[in-house]
């Protein structure tokens, strides 16, 4: 909080201040401080509570989904197995001034979190039983043995609050991890704190893209809306039932899957 008013809002509006003032009153926890922190500090520390939070909830779902997992920040996605191709395209591009302007930088993007299933040792793959040997599934990226890479399973893209000039990179993210990919698509997800619905839609809404967008207080914005008897309330109540929009508890589940 600074001077009462939310990090999360934009002071300029008078609903996203209204808006957030309800949300952080409904979570009980605020801590006041005389400056509010620099845009690119405030999402640097979204980022990280969001990777702590992702990283400690899914490891105890290790049950759920076994495997040698991790969740990391500034990691470029050619360094996984569905985009690692894309480290010769750098090369190519750099030796060739044609192929550079045509191809850009566009697609050698670092997401802002990202979960990683690492490779499986033979051994822990043939634990109930003999199934892989030096004759077969040489190709597959979870064997250890064939020399594979990490294998990016989720692409998590954070942003604190959701600004016009945002969203439109937030959405070419999505689409190059679509597009680029050799092999089995990430979860490609979205979490945000916003508290103005029409922000949120600006993301959540649309498909083929994204899979979902995830709100850091989902019940709290909804009360809140409901409380200020707000019509954005039916903006958030349709991005919910479109399953466009989720709180953040369901994210580690859906990872899961």
């Amino acid at each position: 909080m600074t001077k009462g008013v939310p990090s999360i809002a934009d002071v300029s509006s008078r609903h996203s201040r209204e808006i957030a003032i309800g949300i952080v009153a409904k979570i009980g926890t605020t801590r006041s401080i005389d400056r509010k922190p620099a845009g690119q500090t405030a999402g640097s520390m979204f980022e990280t509570a969001c990777q702590c939070f992702v990283s400690e909830s899914f490891a105890r779902l290790e049950h759920l989904r076994p495997g040698v997992f991790a969740v990391e920040k500034g990691q470029s996605i050619s360094q996984f197995d569905q985009y690692s191709h894309l480290d010769e395209l750098q090369a190519l591009a750099r030796a060739n001034k044609e192929l550079r302007t045509l191809l850009g930088a566009d697609y050698l993007i670092k997401p802002d979190v990202v979960v990683i299933r690492h490779p499986e040792s033979d051994e822990n793959i043939n634990d109930q039983g003999m199934l892989v040997d030096g004759s077969v599934a040489r190709r597959t990226a979870l064997r250890s043995a064939n020399g594979a890479k990490a294998t990016l399973h989720a692409s998590i893209s954070c942003k604190l609050t959701i600004r016009s000039d945002r969203v439109q990179n937030t959405r070419s993210e999505a689409l190059n991890l679509v597009r680029n990919r050799k092999g089995r698509l990430p979860h490609i997800v979205a979490v945000t704190a916003e508290p103005l619905p029409s922000r949120i839609a600006a993301i959540a809404l649309g498909t083929g893209d994204m899979d979902c967008v995830y709100h850091f207080a989902l019940p709290e914005l909804v009360e809140t809306l409901r409380e200020q008897e707000r019509e954005s309330l039916e903006l958030v109540e349709t991005m919910i039932e479109g399953q466009r929009l989720r709180d953040i508890a369901d994210l580690p589940l859906d990872l899961v899957i």
